[in-house]
């Protein structure tokens, strides 16, 4: 190389350059542009031999800076005169000019030498110098500035990262973090003393790795209707510890993060012994005797946009000729129980609980027996068929909850239920035909649900009651299409498996049925499981969304918010 560049005299800056100069010249340039990195490559007496075109990427200089034969005084000369300079450390403020020249001289003499340098705010430059030993000097310019704001990112995604376990190991009480798998993926220092474990010991494993079968199988009950559906849980439970004391805890679990990439965030707290700050907590103090209701359920929603769905007008004023009313509430959770309880003694109501379909049964014989009379049952969701059927059985009017409800929403619930009794509107039982609407107002039907569920035919009917939909319920595929076909409703809720034609199939049919016309029904469909083969047969099939059971009045709205924009109405819950 050396030898090639004593053809270039000096001299002859401004004169046509020798053939073969040219040829190393571009031979250069095509190189240097390969690499995206500028070259300067100068003589033992500073003149420039060769100064790629990216130099002027790097510096606002002329052109004419680059020819062969340019000083190097000169050329850093221009680039000092740009502004584009790194004010010297070992100086107060920047150096003169004669003083910046002379250092950066002294730095291509020497024999490497290497400095990153900022210029403006968000561009970093990189200079590698080697003088060899004929004396001519090699100067690589290289932009970093991508490499040094990844690097800082990684610094500060760092700092935040140990932020964040400073401030979780500092938190009084247990913390957890799981990931879609219900993976350990984070613990604190207090869930690690409370269980006696260590970080190492719980992450990557799961609840089935650290407790016994039956409280792991309870905890990603819970963890897995989180996930699933966003709804944040709260329990509460008593645990006996090592040293055995007894506790009362109460543990939230969220969800965060992004579809794909969702993560369980749960925290647990002592509850004091004397129940002095349980209203924090959103229930009402109640001590839990049996083994077996050592863990209940309360849900509570959340709406579109992450905030815990508030009771609305909850306050209802209940008439006088309700109180003395007999409701007996049926439900295996012992907070919403509380609540459901406190609040109907608040307004005169004669009530009592049970907490499960024997206990149910038990009491309407011996209530039956004694000639006691009851005028309505609550029942929570979370339980089976069974309390249903013994309503019926008794002939007691029902009303379907979930755990929000009764412990938030019950005096709605309930004075709604014997105003439309009152009106000559008696419940439905739930072998009752679910088609309320009249035959005016079918021409305008805003919802019709598929589903075949007696259970899940009153929840649908509760909620879009509650909402003030007007709606039909088609308890097979082959009904669900007819229905479609009759009243061309504006949405369909479409539970996936129905007896006839299934979910699949009836949404293909409406969709074929659609084409060449000028509008198309939304079709949501409802599945029980977060199984990615059902979602991706939904969309085959020509659903436009799908939602997961058990539903609520929040996950509805946000539907009917996306997809009927133009008709949404707010909700009088």
């Amino acid at each position: 190389m050396s030898a090639g560049f004593e053809k270039a005299d000096t001299s002859s800056v401004g004169s046509e350059m020798p053939a073969d100069t040219s040829l190393q010249t571009a031979l250069f340039d095509a190189v240097c542009e390969s690499l995206g990195d500028a070259f300067i490559v100068y003589d033992k007496t500073d003149h420039m031999i060769f100064a790629s075109r990216q130099v002027l990427d790097f510096f606002p200089i002329s052109a004419t800076m680059l020819r062969p034969g340019t000083r190097l005084r000169d050329f850093l000369g221009a680039i000092y005169d740009t502004g584009i300079r790194t004010p010297s450390a070992s100086n107060h403020g920047a150096p003169s000019r004669e003083d910046w020249l002379s250092q950066k001289i002294a730095s291509h003499w020497r024999e490497r030498f290497e400095a990153v340098e900022r210029h403006g705010t968000d561009r970093w430059i990189r200079f590698g110098k080697r003088r060899l030993a004929s004396g001519y000097g090699v100067c690589v310019i290289q932009d970093i500035s991508e490499d040094k704001k990844r690097e800082e990112q990684w610094r500060s995604d760092l700092e935040r990262v140990q932020l964040t376990e400073d401030i979780l190991d500092n938190l009084p009480f247990p913390l957890f973090v799981k990931d879609r798998n219900l993976n350990y993926v984070a613990v604190n220092i207090a869930f690690c003393e409370k269980y006696q474990t260590t970080v190492d010991e719980v992450l990557g494993r799961k609840s089935g790795d650290l407790f016994s079968k039956e409280v792991a199988q309870r905890f990603e009950e819970s963890d897995c209707h989180v996930l699933e559906t966003g709804e944040m849980s709260v329990s509460r439970q008593r645990q006996v510890s090592r040293d055995g004391v007894e506790r009362d805890i109460v543990t939230r679990k969220h969800r965060i993060g992004k579809p794909g990439r969702y993560f369980l965030v749960s925290t647990m707290q002592d509850l004091p012994r004397d129940g002095a700050d349980l209203d924090e907590f959103r229930f009402a103090s109640t001590v839990i005797t049996s083994s077996k209701n050592s863990y209940r359920r309360a849900y509570v929603p959340m709406n579109g946009s992450g905030e815990r769905r508030e009771p609305a007008a909850m306050e209802a004023i209940v008439p006088e000729n309700f109180s003395g009313r007999k409701i007996l509430v049926v439900t295996s959770d012992v907070v919403a129980e509380a609540a459901a309880l406190r609040t109907l003694a608040k307004y005169g109501f004669e009530a009592c609980s049970v907490r499960g379909e024997d206990e149910e049964e038990h009491f309407l014989e011996i209530a039956s027996s004694s000639g006691i009379s009851l005028d309505l049952l609550v029942i929570d969701n979370q339980l089976g068929m069974r309390c249903l059927e013994l309503a019926k059985q008794y002939g007691i009017p029902v009303l379907v909850m979930d755990g929000f409800q009764l412990a938030n929403e019950l005096t709605f619930q309930i004075a709604r239920h014997f105003n439309r009794s009152n009106h000559g509107q008696v419940a439905e039982s739930i072998d009752a035909d679910w088609e309320f609407t009249t035959v005016e107002e079918m021409n305008t039907l805003e919802v019709l649900v598929a589903e075949d569920n007696d259970i899940n035919q009153i929840v649908f009917s509760q909620i879009l009651e509650g909402l003030g939909y007007r709606y039909l319920i088609a308890p097979s595929g082959d009904e669900a299409v007819r229905l479609w076909t009759e009243h061309q409703p504006k949405i369909i809720l479409m539970d996936i498996s129905l007896p006839g034609f299934n979910g699949f199939e009836a949404a293909r049919l409406i969709r074929q049925t659609e084409e060449g016309g000028s509008s198309r029904t939304p079709i949501i469909g409802v599945i029980t499981q977060a199984f990615e083969r059902d979602r991706a047969e939904c969309a085959k099939a020509g659903m436009d969304d799908v939602i997961m059971k058990p539903v609520s009045p929040d996950i509805l709205q946000g539907i009917f918010q996306t997809y009927l924009a133009g008709d949404i109405r707010q909700a009088t819950m």
